[in-house]
């Protein structure tokens, strides 16, 4: 039976998601629903997900949110190529990698990318503070990608196709009109972390990227 997801564009946890099913080659019924619907709320979703939001994954009749949660499912029902590690070591780096984006960096960057994408009210003071703590994280994130081209082990992995949607919110928010006169010092990102700009190159150069990209962002371009 062929696996479903149910997204929405320009959400990176749904991205995560896509990025995974792609990397591991798997067939899928791609269900984009609208948030300016409302789509989120309807009664249908709301069965599937009552928090109303996405990604959500349907294989058969099994359902599942949680972007990590669904990432991890996948990556056992479906175990080539494994993303989690090949062995305990390697387990341990990449959701270490991962648990150190969700406690540390995510609470950081959410405070430029929600009030650049109107979500939250824009607080200036409160964004260019965010975007000082912030680049401690990134530098972080640079001399991890600079020792083997990826974020937790030599190799793609989850900690990646985990990351990698969320740093390209925030550049994007970073390059809303209202948000460029902060100079937040996050573009052009190859500028400060050119490492970091070759992992980015490196992702989008995957097989099946192109059709995981936010479709109104490339409307938008």
């Amino acid at each position: 039976m062929t696996l479903e997801v149910i997204w929405g564009s320009g959400s990176p946890f749904a991205w995560r998601v896509l990025l995974t099913l792609e990397v591991k080659e798997l067939g899928y019924e791609s269900r984009l629903i609208e948030f300016s619907r409302g789509d989120h709320r309807s009664p249908e979703h709301l069965a599937l997900n009552p928090r109303g939001r996405v990604p959500v994954l349907r294989d058969g009749d099994y359902v599942l949110s949680e972007s990590l949660a669904i990432m991890a499912y996948l990556d056992r029902k479906y175990p080539e190529p494994p993303i989690f590690g090949r062995s305990a070591e390697e387990t341990g780096l990449i959701w270490k990698a991962i648990s150190e984006f969700q406690s540390y960096v995510w609470p950081l960057e959410e405070r430029i990318v929600l009030p650049a994408f109107g979500i939250r009210p824009l607080d200036a003071v409160d964004m260019q503070a965010a975007a000082g703590e912030l680049h401690g994280e990134l530098s972080g994130m640079e001399q991890a990608v600079s020792r083997g081209g990826w974020l937790a082990v030599e190799r793609l992995s989850a900690a990646d196709l985990a990351v990698y949607p969320f740093v390209e919110a925030l550049l994007r928010a970073a390059g809303k009109e209202a948000v460029r006169p902060l100079d937040l010092g996050l573009l052009p990102l190859a500028g400060r972390y050119p490492a970091l700009e070759s992992w980015r190159q490196r992702v989008a150069d995957l097989p099946g990227y192109a059709r995981t990209y936010p479709p109104h962002w490339r409307e938008a371009a």
